[in-house]
């Protein structure tokens, strides 16, 4: 169980929605922590996490089937606030005594909304507003005490309330943008009833987690792998400004990085943060390794566990050191089907830093960002004082290049990967710069969230001159996304794809095409292996 939770926090009872992760990350942005936990938590586990508001989550599940996920009656007497959402209205109501019924009309997508009486969580908000519904179940009886506060059209209860309990619910999805006023609900409910305070602030944040690392750290060495990523910069700049040089870092150059960011890593932070740094050269080494190998889990498994013998071989060189710290996030953590997060997900791919350590090791772990969003680890870069062309750079895989060239990695393939890669994210850099001189807003919704080139294992026949071809097409991918947990391909502009592919192709010897991936995810992932 994590206990370095902030004093005021919001569980998330997971009923397997497709918005759970949003529920919890449309609290953070009111500034209050909120963490996923399972559905299936006794009211006991629940009340020693000592959260101070409940919400339940949707689900896909009727409430009457065999196999649907229950809640713990005792959850609604332990005087907490509790907001349900779809299943978990739905829930609430079958477990304190309403009914809901199987409706003969569905309803999904965009729904007026007619607000009855009043109602302290759709307070401040129209008699009639645009809300999202997903459901074909709808509670037909509310339980003893609640009252009824909106309906539509083929809804009779699509939300009810029993103040004196502080237990709310609605059917429709506060937490998606379609509904017009979610936004105001839940800053009815977290700040209005809980009477909670937007408190959770990177300066706050940063406080608490120095406060913990040193606390947990003592008079100890750390050792961290820094690849140059934002994860693991963030997380060495933050252990750094807890215990100073009791941390050393490990930079392991496994030669499939991008353009220039070996001489980043050293710049930032052996330059500019005075880090103890160690720049381990393997790239002969990881060369052999790779030789001859297609299958991407296996790409990934030699890299991750080459990874952790080099580690291990500069750590066993320090003295005195206990506890090794990493770049860890939530999106790992649930891509990776691990259990730390109460889930049951599949396992999509391996992450390198998760792999167990090898036999005979004997450090603790620190990973302070393991319950932190993509963009809620960019905030607290800058927070840190990262610079703007480390933090606001693109994502990359620990197994970096290997996995964006499909088939065997080549000294070559990477040569031309490297060279092509750098022109898109100077291309789509700039086209994200010029968006936000334009909005000021770094997340605007045409922006880039992620972007970079994939070489595949095939050949095609171009022209170029009055001479015939036969040579590489290079794939673009570029996806808006918020938490990579889901991702649309971005509609760029056709002169930026024109720019993207001429320069492609003029400038990068073997390549004579240049296709656009216009796939979302789902269904397909972001990384191509």
């Amino acid at each position: 169980m994590n206990t370095n939770r902030p004093a005021q926090f919001v569980a998330v009872l997971d009923f397997g929605a497709q918005y759970g992760q949003l529920i919890a990350r449309r609290v953070r942005d009111l500034h209050v922590y909120s963490e996923l936990v399972p559905c299936d938590i006794t009211a006991e586990e629940l009340a020693a996490m000592a959260p101070s508001a409940v919400i339940l989550s949707g689900g896909p599940a009727s409430v009457y089937a065999e196999d649907a996920p229950r809640v713990d009656p005792a959850i609604f007497e332990l005087g907490l606030p509790v907001l349900g959402f779809c299943y978990g209205h739905q829930i609430m109501a079958v477990t304190l005594g309403g009914e809901v019924a199987h409706a003969e009309t569905g309803e999904y997508g965009p729904a007026l909304l007619v607000r009855e009486g009043s109602s302290e969580l759709l307070a401040s908000t129209p008699g009639e507003q645009t809300v999202w519904m997903s459901h074909r179940d709808s509670v037909c009886r509310v339980p003893q005490g609640f009252t009824v506060t909106a309906h539509t059209d083929v809804c009779e209860v699509a939300a009810m309330e029993c103040a004196a309990r502080k237990l709310y619910s609605t059917q429709f999805h506060p937490e998606v943008r379609h509904s017009a006023y979610g936004h105001r609900m839940l800053e009815n409910f977290l700040f209005g009833i809980c009477r909670l305070e937007p408190s959770w602030t990177m300066d706050s944040i940063i406080d608490e987690k120095v406060a913990q690392i040193r606390e947990q750290v003592g008079q100890d060495r750390v050792i961290l792998g820094l690849s140059g990523g934002v994860d693991s910069s963030v997380v060495a700049a933050l252990v750094h400004r807890a215990i100073g040089d009791q941390l050393t870092c490990v930079f392991v150059n496994h030669g499939m990085l991008r353009a220039g960011e070996p001489e980043m890593v050293e710049e930032v932070f052996r330059d500019q943060f005075n880090m103890p740094l160690v720049h381990v050269h393997a790239e002969d080494r990881y060369a052999q390794l790779l030789a001859g190998v297609t299958d991407p889990e296996e790409k990934r498994r030699r890299i991750g566990t080459e990874f952790w013998k080099v580690f291990f071989e500069e750590a066993e060189k320090l003295h005195g050191v206990r506890w090794m710290a990493q770049g860890t996030i939530y999106p790992d953590i649930i891509e990776s089907g691990a259990r730390k997060t109460g889930g049951k997900a599949s396992t999509i791919k391996s992450h390198h830093n998760l792999i167990p350590f090898p036999e005979g090791v004997h450090f603790d772990l620190i990973e302070p960002l393991d319950r932190f969003f993509k963009d809620e680890v960019r905030e607290l870069g800058v927070a840190l004082g990262l610079p703007a062309k480390m933090v606001y750079r693109q994502p990359f895989p620990g197994p970096g290049l290997a996995i964006r060239i499909i088939g065997e990695v080549t000294p070559e393939k990477l040569d031309i990967l490297r060279s092509a890669d750098a022109i898109v994210r100077e291309e789509l850099d700039a086209y994200n710069q010029r968006l936000f001189e334009q909005t000021g807003d770094r997340n605007s919704e045409h922006s880039c969230w992620q972007y970079f080139a994939v070489l595949p294992d095939i050949r095609s026949v171009g022209v170029m001159g009055d001479e015939r071809t036969y040579a590489r097409p290079v794939i673009l991918r570029a996806v808006e996304s918020a938490d990579a947990m889901t991702a649309d391909w971005a509609r760029l502009p056709y002169d930026v794809l024109a720019r993207i592919s001429g320069r492609i192709v003029g400038e990068v010897a073997g390549i004579n095409r240049v296709v656009y991936d216009i796939t979302p995810k789902p269904p397909a992932t972001i990384e191509w292996e």
